[in-house]
């Protein structure tokens, strides 16, 4: 190995040490430093120390340093910060369709981008979430296989199965003949988290429709040598619209719903439909708004769950349904 590669590699791997082991809470020693390198095979005194750093900042490899007895030098650099590196693992703590022993290998390598010093503390103080995880373990290859049969524009299928009552997985079966599994094939569309759950939005051929479905519920999924159908309707704003109709992914016939609210109600519809939604202010102080959305059994249960305080004004066939699902719960408890 000649002298100048071997100064590169130098270079290198003191940058590689300073910029993942060290921060402004934990620099590193002038002697500490020389021991690393030295266990790592590569001799440098003091001296050579010094230059080394003062070459790395010359070229913007940044190297800040606390001068004492022993220099106590340290990067600051981070291509995410603390708050941001927390945030993200939180969400991998939050996703259930990441699965337990996933989860722990992600939160590593998301923890990871902090330095290793940060890394370790963020670590220590995760707070476990209560989230009932995935147990399907090719929830990767799923997606991974989503994406690369999208990108080549072609079809996939693949079977999908419920859970049942000692959490067996279920496969769902084709209609004219119940012993064999159904394979379903789909145009992908795109993939959409949503309520701690990965969907695929796609058009299924055999519904002739846009649906939705879980991907840690998919398996023996396969990219088909067939082209992804192009259609005029399926356009990127089409599809903002679909997902925005959608509530907590259960489909249903799209309706201007309207209904009055109290006033303590206001964030909950926010963060429901988003802040563009426009309210107006009734005589009484109450809360008016009409929205759109895909009037599905979920939708309709999250109206009732505010009892007196939420109201449904319009479309008749909306407060008929709601006096349907009321009527339906309270039979269940009828002597």
């Amino acid at each position: 190995m000649t002298s100048e590669i071997s100064r590169k590699i130098k270079l290198l791997k003191l940058w590689e040490l300073l910029k993942q082991e060290t921060d402004e809470k934990h620099p590193m020693g002038t002697q500490t430093i020389i021991k690393r390198l030295k266990e790592q095979g590569i001799e440098v005194d003091r001296k050579i120390l010094y230059k080394d750093i003062e070459l790395l900042n010359q070229n913007g490899y940044e190297v800040l340093c606390t001068r004492s007895t022993s220099n106590q030098y340290y990067v600051m650099d981070r291509s995410f910060d603390t708050a941001e590196v927390r945030v993200l693992m939180d969400a991998v703590q939050a996703a259930a369709f990441i699965t337990e022993k996933k989860t722990e290998v992600l939160l590593d390598k998301v923890s990871a981008l902090a330095g290793s010093k940060r890394g370790e503390v963020l670590k220590g103080n995760i707070t476990k979430f209560s989230t009932v995880k995935s147990t399907n373990e090719n929830i990767y290859y799923l997606i991974d296989s989503i994406v690369d049969a999208k990108e080549d524009g072609k079809k996939i299928r693949f079977n999908y199965f419920d859970y049942g009552l000692n959490r067996e997985k279920i496969f769902r079966k084709y209609k004219k003949d119940e012993t064999k599994d159904r394979y379903y094939t789909v145009n992908p569309v795109e993939t959409v988290f949503n309520s701690d759950q990965y969907y695929l939005i796609c058009y299924d051929n055999y519904h002739k429709n846009l649906i939705n479905y879980r991907i840690d519920r998919m398996e023996n999924i396969q990219k088909l040598d067939s082209d992804i159908e192009v259609f005029d309707w399926l356009k990127e704003k089409d599809i903002s619209k679909y997902k925005r109709q959608q509530f907590n992914m259960f489909s249903g016939e799209v309706k201007n719903v309207t209904f009055i609210a109290d006033r303590g109600l206001i964030d909950v519809i926010f963060d429901k439909f988003g802040s563009q939604v426009e309210m107006k202010e009734t005589p009484e102080g109450k809360l008016k708004c009409t929205v759109e959305v895909q009037v599905g059994a979920m939708f309709i249960a999250w109206l009732c769950s505010f009892g007196s305080q939420l109201k449904v004004v319009s479309p008749p066939t909306v407060i008929a349904k709601v006096k349907e699902h009321l009527k339906n719960t309270m039979e269940q408890y009828d002597d």
